[in-house]
């Protein structure tokens, strides 16, 4: 009598737990970070940074290409959680799209696969080294390879794949660039040709965002 009895005590306790473990909301949030694989409108591109805007939204960047206003947005190799967020605004000159993100279905992270963005950088100068992380072709380090100048987009040397756009670029680990597409120079006979990956300067980004003053604006990455 007491074993059927422990039994049926133990029925009951599982059967409830099963329920809340099955429960659609209790499936664990994914952590994304600078860097990440993400599909925006079947597109495959790569996160810039995710982080919190003047009012507290949890959002991220990728390139405006990628897709428009109320494109979704999900995770590569996560497609079956289905959308984590949306894009709510773009810009097609700056190339920059600005990603709302679901709070309870994201966990945001700084070091992404190892790639580390500690907070916002100044634009970088001819020669300085810089890191930049694509979904399509990794985490690469190479230098600055933009002559002085005002105009909002900068150059490094590195390969570009599609996949890559909206990724981000790093000096000493704090954020400087968004990645929008690239290039290879053919080298002189005898010599190697010369992969150029084409970037958005990061500080141009904040810069539209704030004069607008829409979603975005106030941006703060997430701390490493």
């Amino acid at each position: 009598m007491w074993t059927r009895f422990r039994w049926w005590i133990g029925v009951c306790v599982l059967i409830p737990l099963l329920a809340v473990l099955r429960a659609p909301g209790a499936s664990a949030a994914l952590a994304l970070g600078g860097g990440a694989g993400i599909i925006v409108d079947g597109h495959y591109c790569t996160l810039t940074t995710i982080g919190h805007d003047k009012t507290g939204q949890l959002v991220g960047f990728t390139a405006a290409h990628c897709g428009g206003p109320d494109a979704p947005v999900v995770a590569e190799g996560s497609e079956d959680v289905g959308p984590l967020g949306t894009v709510v605004a773009a810009n097609g000159d700056l190339d920059y799209a600005v990603i709302k993100f679901e709070a309870a279905k994201v966990t945001p992270i700084a070091n992404f696969a190892g790639f580390v963005i500690n907070g916002l950088g100044p634009n970088p100068e001819r020669g300085q080294p810089e890191c930049k992380l694509g979904a399509a072709t990794g985490d690469f380090c190479s230098h600055n390879s933009t002559f002085p100048g005002p105009g909002p987009t900068m150059t490094m040397s590195g390969l570009f794949q599609p996949g890559d756009d909206g990724g981000p670029a790093t000096a000493d680990n704090l954020l400087v660039g968004m990645i929008r597409d690239g290039w290879i120079i053919s080298g002189w006979p005898g010599m190697a040709d010369m992969p150029k990956t084409h970037l958005t300067k990061f500080s141009a980004i904040l810069d539209d965002v704030n004069t607008t003053g829409g979603p975005g604006a106030g941006f703060t990455p997430v701390p490493a």
